[in-house]
């Protein structure tokens, strides 16, 4: 059974990209939309180019009411029916309500090697405790921020005139192998964990 995945998104969506454009062949899933709150969001018009179905639910007029937002998602989603959704870059933190809800078939992308440094910031934080190795990790997720089993790593060497900005986007490039991997992995019900160097 093909699994159909809804990808969340808040900017450009090149994660969502990297997902959508490993999608083919014998991948155990398919797009079935892409959600964002944001109407503007890059990645809405790069799937709305691409003939992938687009939600739009901006959580402004829901104010401080997470739980609210959370209801107009799942609403939303009904109609595409996803069997598994991927964060990618999706700038609002989800509660308890909706991550229980989605348990198990829900996975983010995050550019830290965690449990190190979680939230915003990462790459900076990286380089100022003085780590030598730093990348990014896909996990499932839970109510806790950026928390909940490690599906896979990619990590890479730190070099000494990185900024956070070099660093940002060497990581950014190893994202585009890792989430894909992890994927193709999940969908076909494989939680074997991943690890990349780069």
């Amino acid at each position: 059974m093909t699994r159909r995945v809804a990808i969340f998104v808040s900017g450009g969506g090149s994660n969502m990209r990297a997902l959508v454009d490993d999608m083919t062949g014998d991948h155990p899933a398919r797009p079935c939309a892409v959600v964002s709150n944001k109407a503007d969001a890059g990645g809405i018009k790069w799937a709305q180019d691409h003939g992938i179905a687009t939600v739009v639910v901006d959580h402004r007029p829901y104010g401080e009411d997470r739980a609210a937002f959370e209801d107009a998602l799942n609403a939303a989603l009904v109609t595409h029916a996803p069997d598994i959704i991927c964060l990618a870059g999706f700038m609002r933190k989800l509660t308890g309500g909706f991550t229980d809800h989605w348990a198990g078939r829900m996975i983010n992308i995050h550019p830290s090697l965690l449990p190190k440094y979680r939230g915003l910031h990462t790459h900076a934080r990286a380089l100022e405790a003085g780590d030598t190795r730093h990348g990014c990790t896909v996990h499932e997720v839970t109510a806790e921020l950026d928390d909940g089993p490690v599906l896979g790593q990619a990590s890479l060497a730190v070099l000494p005139d990185d900024t956070a900005d070099t660093l940002a986007a060497r990581v950014l490039m190893l994202e585009h192998q890792l989430y894909p991997a992890v994927l193709r992995r999940f969908a076909a019900d494989d939680r074997q964990r991943i690890t990349l160097e780069g």
